[in-house]
């Protein structure tokens, strides 16, 4: 379900430094940062990754301008977040998500930052049951390392195993029954007409 990243040529940035000790262990390039200050020059990367983090950052026009930033012109920008505002579930308010986004307004905005969204795929592993969501959401917050240990080791790999592979289709999935979308967005070579983008310390 998840792409896979070659450890030994792939930069992580996370804002947790225990995460990215895990990571420089097994020999990885590693930063400790947000997603709204990338501490990486512009135009660095022909491929960026952003997974369930701009849903969860109060201003996310700063997150998709350095993301855009990074982001080689003809690069790609894999990202997923969740949609439809209708589909907000007390799980949103628990992990922290600021908001769920409707497909066009998220297509428009990518568009501003210079992004045009390529294809997409139904993404996620939210239980449908609303029951199995609201049990497991009383174990963390009574339980929590033991619900980590089983989430960790039992729930997580089951899940894999059955999670059926990524079905492509042109450009963004508009599907009340969609809840989160992994999209392919291509860097364009120049910024849309009319737009100015303002980032740390320069203009473009």
């Amino acid at each position: 379900m998840r792409p896979r990243l070659p450890l030994q040529r792939t930069q992580f940035l996370d804002i947790s430094a225990a995460a990215m000790a895990r990571f420089r262990a097994r020999g990885a390039a590693t930063a400790i940062g947000v997603i709204n200050a990338l501490p990486f020059a512009d135009q660095t990367f022909d491929l960026v990754c952003s997974f369930d983090i701009v849903e969860h950052v109060d201003d996310d026009e700063t997150a998709l301008a350095e993301l855009s930033r990074v982001c080689a012109p003809g690069g790609t920008l894999l990202l997923s977040v969740p949609l439809h505002e209708a589909a907000w579930t007390a799980f949103d308010d628990f992990v922290g998500h600021r908001r769920r986004y409707e497909p066009q307004d998220l297509a428009n905005k990518l568009r501003r930052h210079g992004f045009d969204i390529e294809r997409s795929a139904v993404f996620g592993m939210q239980p449908k049951s609303s029951r199995l969501v609201a049990l497991g959401m009383r174990h963390l917050r009574h339980h929590r390392q033991r619900a980590m240990w089983w989430y960790n080791h039992v729930f997580m790999p089951i899940g894999l195993r059955m999670q059926k592979k990524l079905r492509w289709q042109p450009g963004l999935i508009d599907d009340p029954r969609v809840d989160t979308a992994l999209m392919v967005c291509r860097k364009q070579a120049e910024p849309p007409s009319g737009v100015r983008f303002t980032y740390r310390g320069s203009e473009s």
